[in-house]
């Protein structure tokens, strides 16, 4: 239990960190990075496919925040979580780095396809929040440099609790609390954004504060991605406890293929090691952790629970087709 909760701490604190700075790079640059990713759909993929396939789940819950402010479209983020193989990553850049190399390669260029094809047939190409909102220049200054320190001195409840938050969130990163145990790129990120965000949150006027972070994402999405995240974490904990997944494989490999991509369904990193640690003893071909490392994202796909549990059920039957696909073949042509 107390581990479920501190993935739960790290994954809602690190989407809360991005949405704030989300938030503020929109209004700051007044919406041209956000109204430039709208004009160039090929860009959109490109990044959400670069994001995807770092290791780990930072870079898909970067694309999870953008998707819900309608910055990418819903073909991105199937890019996103077709390109990302979550914490297996990891494993595999530790024990087959070509290899590992070679499939990131694979899943990038196969998730800008799958997801210029969900674009073609998509209906609603936006997410299930609304749009950033920019206001006028006179309205919101990002950074008034005349009134930080009478806006620290008064400091109103709103930003007391996003302080304290932020530095909290800050203090439990440093000493390995959440996130990672060790120092490491990804502490090192997170750490690092949070700090700005404090810096953001501690100098943006009351005004912005109020209606962007406070109204918008602490009060909007914090709750929700919490709840979401904490109960799907906790079920899969529950569920993955008593099934036994090896106890599943049998030696026909169409039946591993299929179960394999229906276990890429569980939005859990742990389960889908079965199949990469099959692949490494030579046990199945390299077509299963193709189709696995498709339909799974790790823990990314988690916070999209917390906008639209739609959107989350039409990716995740997407990447479950495009893995049966390519898994098939590879199968078929005796990969």
């Amino acid at each position: 239990m107390s581990s479920v909760f501190g993935q739960t701490l790290s994954i809602t604190g690190f989407v809360f960190v991005m949405m704030l700075l989300i938030e503020y790079i929109n209004v700051f640059s007044r919406g041209l990075w956000r109204d430039g990713l709208a004009r160039n759909r090929w860009g959109q993929y490109l990044v959400a496919a670069l994001l995807g396939v770092t290791p780990g789940c930072l870079g898909a819950f970067m694309v999870v925040g953008m998707y819900s402010h309608r910055m990418l479209s819903l073909g991105a983020l199937v890019t996103a979580m077709i390109a990302t193989s979550g914490d297996e990553a990891f494993v595999m850049i530790a024990v087959m780095p070509r290899t590992a190399f070679l499939l990131s390669l694979g899943l990038l260029v196969l998730g800008i396809l799958a997801g210029a094809l969900t674009d073609v047939f998509a209906r609603d190409r936006t997410g299930g929040c609304i749009g950033l909102q920019v206001h006028d220049q006179e309205q919101c200054h990002c950074f008034d440099h005349g009134r930080i320190l009478h806006q620290l001195k008064d400091m109103s409840p709103m930003r007391g609790v996003l302080v304290a938050i932020l530095a909290a969130l800050i203090a439990a990163a440093g000493t390995g609390l959440i996130g990672p145990a060790e120092w490491n790129w990804i502490r090192l990120t997170i750490m690092t954004l949070t700090i700005i965000s404090l810096l953001i949150v501690g100098t943006v006027p009351d005004h912005f504060l109020e209606h962007h972070l406070w109204n918008h994402v602490a009060r909007q999405h914090l709750p929700r991605i919490f709840a979401w995240t904490f109960g799907t974490l906790l079920l899969m904990h529950v569920l993955t406890e008593y099934l036994q997944l090896e106890g599943l494989i049998r030696e026909s490999p169409w039946i591993v293929l299929v179960i394999a991509c229906l276990v890429g369904l569980i939005p859990e990193s742990g389960p889908h090691l079965v199949f990469l640690t099959l692949y490494i003893q030579g046990s199945v071909p390299i077509s299963i952790l193709m189709a696995s490392s498709i339909v799974q994202d790790g823990h990314g796909m988690l916070p999209l629970l917390a906008h639209s549990r739609q959107d989350f059920i039409k990716i995740k039957l997407i990447n479950l087709v495009v893995g049966l696909v390519i898994g098939a073949l590879g199968l078929s042509l005796g990969f």
